[in-house]
């Protein structure tokens, strides 16, 4: 495992999700079975991968184009009440990535192991609200501020916007880790879907913190 594979590995797997957005994108026609095919396709693939990681090199680019079909029809849903609300949300996540990736290098935040648990909490919490919040949508109810437009309900997606950049500094850990170490090759892999993984999170988080900024107004 070297650095310059896992950059390489990230680039493709950015390629192929990309590529498969941008297909969903111009094929409004096919939203429904695009958007349900990535969403529990990409489910299994990622899941495989992070649990298996032995089968990246295969989970990872499926997890991409899967994934890639999966925000192609979210965007272009959102874009069509938005305009420009996609690129907007694309610039930042990738500005995010710059910052913190700049903070990470110059050491300016270490993660040390207080600051990963810290993290882990955090993510598990907003997992664990989201998974409330989609049970509780087949009752026709959703949960207090998570989707609303105001103060409250911007600071909680600026909130978990912050836990989604932090994840960042912990796939950099994993990658620094892995390569210090010498782990397998097929990590490269694994690193790049973690990593993208993260990017799309906070993609789709930044998406609705921006649809909430323009509901606003």
């Amino acid at each position: 495992m070297t650095l310059q594979g896992v950059v390489n590995k990230t680039g493709i797997l950015l390629l192929l999700c990309v590529g498969a957005a941008a297909f969903a994108w111009t094929h409004p026609a096919l939203r429904g079975p695009l958007l349900l095919a990535g969403l529990i396709g990409g489910f299994i693939a990622c899941m495989v991968g992070i649990f298996k990681p032995a089968t990246s090199p295969i989970a990872a680019p499926i997890y991409a184009v899967l994934e890639g079909l999966c925000l192609g029809a979210i965007s272009q849903v959102i874009e069509l009440h938005y305009p420009g609300i996609v690129v907007n949300a694309m610039m930042l996540t990738f500005g995010v990535l710059g910052i913190m990736l700049a903070l990470y290098t110059t050491r300016t935040i270490r993660v040390t192991s207080g600051l990963v648990k810290g993290v882990a909490a955090a993510t598990g919490a907003v997992v664990l609200v989201y998974v409330v919040d989609i049970g509780l949508s087949f009752f026709g109810i959703r949960m207090p501020l998570l989707h609303e437009s105001g103060p409250l309900g911007i600071g909680i997606s600026l909130v978990i916007v912050g836990i989604a950049a932090f994840n960042l500094l912990i796939d950099f850990a994993v990658v620094e880790d892995g390569v210090s170490s010498g782990s397998p090759r097929y990590m490269e892999w694994y690193c790049g879907m973690a990593l993208l993984i993260t990017l799309v999170w906070l993609y789709l988080e930044l998406l609705r913190l921006l649809s909430k900024l323009r509901g606003k107004n």
